[in-house]
């Protein structure tokens, strides 16, 4: 009889059982060796303890490395285990560890593995020649070998015990999340904490964007998708704009107008942005506008024109007081 191809040896008990529904979140510590095909000996490749963060997968959601799924779901809670797997098994584990490097090693240690020369993007000629960039995971490309895992199984959160990130969302998942981003930034702006509002509001316009790829532009669904960005990107315009960080303001109030032209707050935003920048035109054009599409903002816009006409009165003041200077 032949043998198993994933085989299991128990190096601690852990402390119990632990059941494994579907959607789950297994949280876990692996440490990977490759075997030496000469020597027999295993030689570690990579270990998760030197990651900034353990390794977590969801089950059920056929992750790449489909056999990690299968051990994990042999163990206890808190149980170590070394699992020896044939090579047929694990043929995509450089593409794997490239991701987890690439997203999870701290600078210096991904250096320490990278290519010479190695940086973050390449294109598509030096992909096919380096194919991950890691010497160690290029070699393993190009010679197969088992491996082993040993899995230390720290914790599993059930299905509803977690928030869920961005990348585990089903598509109507995080459609629903995004209204509960809004309502978070909204708590957060209220309480005065601006930059964690603007963080909140930031994650939202990604998780729209991240479904607008999936639709066709100009669709039925992906309008509905563009004007819900259209609030959220108003509100993280504002925190930016009591950050100081103008060009933010002005690229993200930009995006609401292409879509809303007359959108008042928008030009509000917009030109509060270009005047403290000293793009006065600019500024002149966006406050006027509002006015004239809301006459109560009026008195408002008249006194950022005045602020605005004053400071250009100082700036040609002391350009004036420069230019007598150089003679």
């Amino acid at each position: 009889m032949a043998d198993p191809p994933v085989k299991k040896a128990l190096v601690y008990p852990g402390k119990k059982e632990v059941e494994f529904k579907n959607e789950a979140k297994a949280i876990f510590h692996f440490t990977t060796f490759k075997c030496d095909q000469k020597t027999g000996e295993y030689v570690e490749v990579d270990n998760s303890r030197k990651f900034t963060k353990p390794m977590e997968l969801i089950i059920g959601r056929s992750f790449k490395l489909e056999v990690w799924e299968t051990c994990i779901k042999t163990m206890n809670l808190e149980e170590v285990s070394d699992f020896f797997v044939e090579k047929h098994l694990v043929t995509c584990y450089p593409l794997v560890a490239k991701t987890l490097r690439d997203a999870f090693l701290p600078g210096e240690k991904k250096k320490s593995h990278q290519h010479e020369g190695h940086k973050g993007h390449r294109c598509g000629a030096a992909m096919m020649h380096e194919k991950t960039g890691y010497k160690d995971l290029d070699a393993l490309m190009d010679d197969p070998t088992d491996l082993k895992f040993r899995i230390e199984l720290l914790k599993v959160e059930q299905p509803g015990e977690f928030e869920k990130e961005s990348w585990i969302m089903k598509d109507e998942e995080k459609l629903e999340s995004v209204g509960k981003l809004k309502e978070k930034g909204n708590s957060s702006y209220k309480e005065g904490d601006h930059d964690a509002a603007a963080k909140i509001y930031a994650e939202a316009i990604g998780r729209l964007e991240q479904l607008l790829l999936r639709e066709k532009p100009g669709t039925v669904e992906s309008n509905h998708l563009e004007d819900l960005k259209i609030p959220l990107l108003l509100n993280y315009s504002q925190c930016k704009l009591l950050s100081g960080e103008h060009y933010e303001v002005i690229e993200h109030t930009t995006q609401v107008l292409k879509r809303e032209p007359e959108n008042v707050k928008a030009l509000f935003r917009r030109g509060k942005a270009h005047a403290a920048v000293w793009n006065p035109k600019e500024a002149e054009d966006d406050f006027e506008k509002a006015a004239s599409l809301d006459p109560s903002l009026r008195e408002v816009v008249r006194k950022e024109l005045d602020l605005l006409r004053q400071r250009s009165r100082e700036r040609d003041a002391l350009d004036k007081d420069k230019f007598k200077m150089l003679f």
